[in-house]
């Protein structure tokens, strides 16, 4: 071939040493491929030479043959051997970048777990499960005629008022972020076959400034039950049980007429602790009564035959009560130290 270079010893050993210095300059196994690829690939002056050989005279191709064979022979012993040692210097490196002292103190970390609203909320589910109760869920963002019209409440209420309650813009949408969980027990008075028995907890939201007994993203578990002949017996008997699973056997209840649009007659309920910290005490729980007929109506129940009671108490409220809290601060910053306190059950 009229562009393979001459073949002649110096010319071959020329181009094995070139071969040779580049192969031991490489630093890892992709430097050496491309040295391979230079000193002995197809457009290598080895590859050339050896391509030659078919234009030599037949008495020279012998000779010129051998020495290219030997030439090759050295370049891919020198290629082969250094592939190996690169190899294992690079296994050794990275099993010593994952080499772990066993000898070493190990790292504590604290172990997470869910946080004790999470927990309660659970429970209280719990219980109503445990009566045949069934629970509901929302929507958070929700529209107004759910939140208060269908509630019973009147047009002028003040808790519609923009100074209580998060209305998303535009106004004129009438779409709120619920101020109770009261909303899941109207769609599931239109959705669900009578009786109905539900209880729906959640977060709800309210224009509150944030402080030692207030929040503006709270929890609530609400209860509604709608069914032939309830009264307030039943209501009566539905939270004592639960208050003596939340609060112990001796927990009692009592009830001080009140004003809630959606019910009638309404009361607040109190609940009485005798093991609380600093003595027993009466502590207000929650609202609760029998469904205002115009709220049955709403869902297009007749109140003339079905009864119903409901009833709703903040599930933070109830965390403070159980444990002692004095500050629903600690409930809403994050820090685990006051989840520690509970056992962080995972």
């Amino acid at each position: 071939m009229s562009d393979s270079p001459a073949i002649t010893e110096a010319s071959v050993e020329s181009a094995v040493a070139a071969a040779l210095e580049a192969v031991a300059a490489a630093r890892s196994v992709a430097d050496l491929k491309a040295a391979k690829s230079d000193h002995v690939g197809e457009s290598s002056a080895l590859a050339r030479m050896n391509a030659g050989l078919r234009a030599l005279p037949n008495d020279q191709k012998a000779a010129a043959g051998k020495l290219m064979g030997a030439a090759r022979g050295r370049v891919n012993q020198a290629v082969a051997a250094r592939e190996t040692a690169l190899a294992q210097a690079e296994e050794a490196a990275r099993l010593e970048s994952e080499r772990i002292d066993v000898t070493a103190l190990p790292r504590r970390r604290r172990q997470g777990g869910r946080h004790p609203l999470s927990l309660l909320q659970e429970k209280m589910g719990d219980i109503f499960v445990g009566m045949g109760w069934e629970i509901a869920e929302g929507p958070e963002i929700e529209h107004e005629w759910f939140n208060f019209d269908a509630l019973n409440f009147d047009a002028d209420h003040p808790a519609r008022a923009l100074q209580d309650t998060f209305f998303v813009d535009p106004v004129e949408r009438h779409v709120v972020l619920r101020t109770h969980t009261s909303p899941v027990q109207i769609r599931a008075l239109l959705g669900r076959e009578l009786p109905v028995y539900i209880v729906a907890p959640g977060r709800t939201f309210r224009t509150d400034e944030l402080d030692a007994t207030h929040t503006p993203v709270f929890s609530q578990i609400e209860g509604i039950a709608v069914d032939k002949g309830l009264t307030m017996a039943h209501l009566r008997g539905t939270l004592e049980h639960l208050a003596r699973q939340m609060f112990g056997e001796e927990a009692q209840i009592r009830l001080r007429p009140n004003y809630f649009p959606f019910t009638e007659p309404s009361a607040e309920m109190d609940v009485w602790q005798p093991h609380a910290k600093g003595g027993a005490r009466w502590i207000e729980w929650g609202g609760c009564g029998m469904v205002n007929p115009n709220v049955l109506r709403s869902a297009g129940i007749d109140p003339e035959v079905y009864q119903g009671f409901a009833f709703g108490m903040g599930i933070e409220r109830t965390l403070m009560f159980r444990n002692d809290l004095t500050d629903m601060r600690d409930m809403v910053e994050g820090d685990v130290r006051f989840s520690e306190q509970f056992g962080m059950v995972v």
